[in-house]
């Protein structure tokens, strides 16, 4: 199978505008993004399928990445629901298959063997999991035949993730932070907004600086001009001492809860 190669990605979340989810895409892909990321759970993936069919970027460029809604966990649900997402997205494979959230149907020893499963049949090139504890991480290490690809979980510079960025260095696989931003509220962070003055970048290239050069991997979601002016934070480098400024805003201050009603969709 292919190397994994995950670069700053596209958060589709909250793309709920089939139309403008599939311009979206199409434009990021067209701008210079080569990862895309959806999930059963943003009832999107038709969308981003059409947008990736849109743009003229090859499709074995693009890493493509969704994730099995924390209902569709037992075995055969996995199995079947992959397929689904597949037919959705117009692909004969995914990049990336996560687990979701590790709640509901969720059973380590029964819903992991079901994604080497889609594995090992060439439905998903590389398994990942989401919003997993360290204790949950390790045991899925231990259950998959596969190394874990990717880890998906909130990360920000008010909530740094030092524990499973660890995590992600032993087990040699990719950190992906989704809410980079932090739902916006990193945008209106006093120290974040002097540093950015200091080196003439917007807030949000800042914060997703700051996360590529930490070894995360950001998939911010925008729209518009926000998403040519998100990549540029792969070309910028600002000085040490204002990452180091960033390391510090640190505060737990999570931003996502697997009992929002958001996620009970």
């Amino acid at each position: 199978m292919p190397p994994l190669d995950l670069s700053i990605g596209l958060g589709t979340s909250g793309l709920d505008d089939p139309r403008t989810c599939t311009d979206t895409v199409a434009t990021a892909l067209e701008t210079g993004y080569r990862h895309v990321d959806t999930a059963q759970m943003y009832d999107n993936e038709a969308a981003v399928g059409a947008g990736i069919a849109e743009s003229d970027v090859d499709r074995d460029d693009v890493v493509v990445a969704t994730k099995v809604h924390p209902e569709n966990l037992a075995p055969d649900d996995v199995r079947e629901t992959a397929r689904e997402s597949l037919d959705r997205l117009g692909l004969d494979r995914v990049d990336l298959l996560y687990v979701h959230w590790p709640i509901r149907a969720y059973d380590a020893e029964r819903t992991l063997p079901a994604f080497d499963d889609l594995r090992e049949a060439g439905l998903a090139d590389h398994v990942g999991v989401s919003n997993f504890t360290p204790e949950l991480l390790r045991e899925a290490d231990e259950i998959l035949d596969a190394p874990i690809a990717a880890h998906q979980v909130e990360c920000h510079p008010r909530f740094r993730q030092p524990e499973l960025r660890a995590l992600a260095d032993e087990f040699d696989h990719d950190l992906v932070g989704y809410s980079p931003l932090g739902r916006g509220e990193i945008l209106g962070d006093p120290a974040i907004a002097e540093i950015a003055a200091r080196n003439d970048l917007s807030p949000a290239v800042v914060a997703l600086a700051w996360a590529v050069d930490r070894g995360i991997v950001p998939i911010p979601k925008a729209r518009g001009d926000h998403v040519r002016e998100n990549l540029r934070a792969v070309d910028v480098d600002p000085p040490d001492a204002d990452l180091d400024a960033v390391d510090a805003l640190d505060s737990g201050d999570r931003q996502i809860d697997p009992d929002d009603a958001a996620w009970n969709r």
